[in-house]
């Protein structure tokens, strides 16, 4: 008796038992690709269609933008039909550029780009990615360490919301060890961050410093 609950593939397997010389090959079972696409056929959930245009978002808090970031930007571009760059807005913490100022950073330096947009968010990333139409998430992976919490929430952006996938790329060797976090910590020391950053960020930087300078000596 067999169980109600079998794949649609199992018949297939029971026929060749019952049945051996149906193929007039009584030692050969059906060929192996046959029986994986039943099956495969039966029990997988269906992909969703590709959609006509796949537009991609590339989130961060881009605090500031480095070469790193542009680098993404620029392959983005060049894979996805439209990349929606979009600005996380952390009310937690305190950046060096307000939101209106990284969102203006971001548009001077991707204007070459006729399909990357910039917007910014709040909340789940995959709530917005979802009313934006967006069906791929960007992500960059630097090292290990970036792999071991970006695989975490890629998963967890899945559990959300199934139908947007995350795609890493790999950072390029020269823009390996960048971050915001460490471009900040150098310049504040009076380090060189030329090639770290696009110039134009650079320039802002430089005036950031300055007016902070005048407000320590007023």
């Amino acid at each position: 008796m067999r169980p109600s609950n079998w794949p649609r593939a199992a018949p297939v397997l029971l026929r060749w038992r019952e049945d051996p010389g149906q193929r007039g090959e009584p030692n050969r079972p059906p060929a192996l690709a046959t029986l994986l696409s039943t099956f495969v056929e039966s029990e997988a959930t269906e992909l969703s269609p590709k959609p006509h245009s796949v537009i991609a978002m590339y989130p961060g808090s881009f605090d500031p933008i480095t070469n790193g970031h542009l680098d993404l930007i620029r392959r983005g571009a060049r894979l996805f039909d439209k990349l929606v760059v979009s600005v996380l807005r952390n009310h937690d913490k305190t950046p060096l550029f307000s939101l209106d100022e990284r969102i203006e950073m971001l548009r001077e330096v991707v204007q070459d780009y006729p399909n990357v947009e910039v917007d910014s968010f709040t909340g789940l990333l995959v709530d917005h990615a979802a009313a934006c139409l967006a069906t791929v998430v960007l992500r960059g992976i630097r090292a290990i360490s970036d792999y071991d919490y970006e695989l975490q929430m890629a998963h967890m952006n899945h559990r959300l919301q199934p139908g947007i996938e995350t795609v890493f790329l790999m950072s390029h060797e020269e823009n390996s060890f960048i971050s915001s976090r460490l471009v900040k910590e150098v310049f504040g020391l009076g380090g060189n961050i030329s090639g770290l950053v696009p110039p134009s960020v650079e320039a802002r930087l430089h005036r950031r410093l300055s007016e902070r300078q005048i407000v320590e000596v007023g």
